[in-house]
């Protein structure tokens, strides 16, 4: 036994809807490592029932899986909102939603983040505050997502970011050409330099950054 399929065995079990997603997917859908997984996935669920979100703003839900894990923790009345640019995942997503009643609380947006998060673009995605956005989507563009997000999110409130170690190759001179890779690591510059906020990486699968915002 790994030291990674350890822990995956001593964590909670994923819900059997969860499961059937991570099937689905590793079957038809192309990139499955993409899917946030067991433990990601739980440590999603974990961190969303600790700060109890009224509402949440996930960019990047690939097929659906890493929403239904940040939707457990919202009270009855939460509701969050996730958009994807793919359109051709849309159908799965939303049919992969419809498995959890938590479904129910989710809005999903098929579309362009950035677009989507412009004040000069009619949205529903602005006219809310977020206490928890989940950024998972185009690494090239993680800097303009977090400034998009940060008037969005009040103090006090968290934003997570996924793959921010990028399999490692975030500090590996071989990817210093990658632009996937580029855009992280300015990423991780600028929220490094950020007065607005305090931040952690994991070492959690690809690397999770925690952020917490501490003024406007």
């Amino acid at each position: 036994m790994t030291l990674e399929e350890y822990i995956a065995a001593c964590s909670t079990r994923e819900p059997d809807y969860l499961q059937a997603i991570t099937r689905d997917t590793h079957v038809h859908i192309l990139n499955p490592h993409m899917l946030s997984g067991h433990v990601q996935g739980r440590v999603l669920s974990m961190l969303s029932h600790m700060i109890r979100p009224q509402r949440i703003l996930e960019l990047g839900t690939f097929t659906g899986y890493s929403a239904l894990c940040l939707a457990e923790g919202m009270p009855e009345d939460g509701r969050l909102i996730t958009i994807e640019h793919n359109d051709e995942l849309e159908d799965t997503i939303r049919r992969n939603l419809s498995l959890s009643p938590l479904g129910a609380k989710i809005t999903l947006l098929i579309g362009d983040a950035k677009k989507l998060l412009s004040t000069d673009h009619q949205s529903p995605v602005t006219n809310h505050q977020y206490s928890l956005v989940f950024i998972d989507a185009d690494k090239r563009e993680y800097s303009a997502y977090l400034d998009l997000v940060a008037p969005l999110v009040p103090v006090g409130g968290f934003i997570l970011a996924d793959n921010t170690l990028w399999d490692g190759h975030i500090i590996d001179p071989a990817y210093d050409r990658d632009k996937q890779t580029l855009g992280l690591r300015a990423f991780n510059d600028k929220l490094r330099e950020d007065n607005r906020f305090e931040q952690v990486i994991l070492p959690l699968r690809d690397g999770l950054t925690l952020i917490r915002k501490i003024k406007d």
